[in-house]
């Protein structure tokens, strides 16, 4: 008999950042900003991401850093 498929490993924005390796306000605000990321699921007040979500913020950050011209590229001076 084979196992029925494990549950999915949910994840809080501070996991998820740890994950990216971005900082949490980075990975914030591409939570705040992109309304097609939403959370799997909710545990009283937090908000709970799946892999999927994980992916499309990976996604949104490399979008915001080429539009900047770069990670870590400064405006200005």
């Amino acid at each position: 008999m084979r196992n029925p498929d494990p549950a999915p490993k949910l994840r809080t924005p501070g996991v998820l950042a740890e994950d990216l390796g971005q900082p949490l306000h980075r990975v914030l605000y591409a939570l705040r900003s992109r309304q097609n990321i939403r959370p799997a699921a909710m545990a009283g007040r937090l908000r709970l991401y799946d892999r999927d979500a994980l992916e499309a913020i990976r996604v949104e950050l490399a979008r915001m850093d080429s539009r900047r011209g770069g990670k870590g590229a400064r405006r200005g001076n």
